[in-house]
């Protein structure tokens, strides 16, 4: 006598994923498929994340993962990536805001530092206009995957954000955009208590993936000395947050797939409150005409 088929943990549940094409969130959307999730990949190529549509199809048997267009350093794209999902008329029960650039220079076609641009404002932008749905979904996740390079910075210059990228590695302006990641998840938290939609922020680890890719070739050797995680490694705490990770930590701060305490910058609220009502004003208002040139 055949064996009933086990259900699904994930059955019936949908995913939207950033940056899912490679690294971490690529591991990220195919474990989701793998228990059943229905995944949205949203990156910029749909070439490149083909491979990573055929390989879930491929592990579900099922046409279990879709594409979406997103450029994150584009707020129109942003504009359009989330219609593109609403217009399916479908619930969204997990947003997991997972792309991220280190290194990256100049500015963001809105006129913005460009790995602050990518790494926090369009991800801001994203969760915004996809926010009544999740709520209209609830129970619902916003996992956003920081950083401890919040660490390395002490504090944030506003004006520097519409400026291009100073320092020669870029790594000053990642620690920045991470730090908006945390202040983001904790003040999102507060905004949403009592709707059922619960936020995480989180450190996957020091991840061997392409986000290193805009880091200046001479020094990424030294990256590899600090013994960087796979992917999948780097994966496991935005899983856990996604699916484990108990609600009522929503806003909380993640490592290693537990609740660690960010700086005392990372938790500072009224910073964490500017930031959100600047980033409300900077998506309504972009910092400078659409069709300039990013330096």
């Amino acid at each position: 006598m055949p064996q009933p088929t086990p259900t699904l943990p994930l059955q019936g549940r949908i995913a939207l994923i950033t940056g899912a094409n490679t690294g971490i969130g690529r591991v990220t959307a195919r474990e989701l498929a793998r228990r059943g999730a229905h995944v949205f990949l949203a990156c910029r190529s749909a070439e490149r994340t083909r491979p990573v549509l055929d390989e879930i199809r491929g592990l579900t048997g099922q046409t279990s993962a879709e594409w979406l267009p997103l450029d994150l350093a584009d707020l129109d794209s942003v504009r359009a990536c989330a219609q593109a999902f609403l217009a399916r008329n479908l619930p969204l029960h997990l947003l997991i805001n997972n792309a991220g650039l280190a290194g990256a220079r100049g500015l963001t076609r809105d006129g913005f530092e460009m790995t602050f641009g990518v790494n926090h404002l369009g991800h801001f932008l994203l969760t915004q206009l996809l926010l009544d749905r999740l709520k209209a979904s609830a129970p619902a996740r916003i996992v956003t995957v920081a950083s401890r390079a919040h660490k390395r910075t002490a504090g944030i210059d506003w004006d520097a954000l519409t400026r291009p990228t100073q320092s020669l590695t870029g790594v000053q302006e990642y620690a920045v955009s991470k730090l908006a990641n945390i202040w983001f998840s904790a003040e999102l938290s507060r905004r949403l208590a009592g709707s059922g939609v619960s936020t995480y922020a989180l450190h996957p680890g020091v991840v061997d993936t392409e986000v290193w890719r805009a880091v200046p070739w001479p020094l990424r050797p030294l990256l590899k000395l600090r013994g960087l995680l796979t992917p999948e490694q780097g994966a496991r705490t935005s899983l856990h947050c996604a699916i484990d990770a108990p609600a009522q930590e929503s806003g909380l701060y993640y490592a290693d797939s537990h609740v660690e305490t960010p700086t005392a910058l990372g938790r500072d609220v009224g910073m964490a409150v500017e930031l959100w009502q600047r980033s409300e004003a900077w998506v309504q208002q972009p910092a400078r005409a659409k069709g300039d040139q990013a330096d």
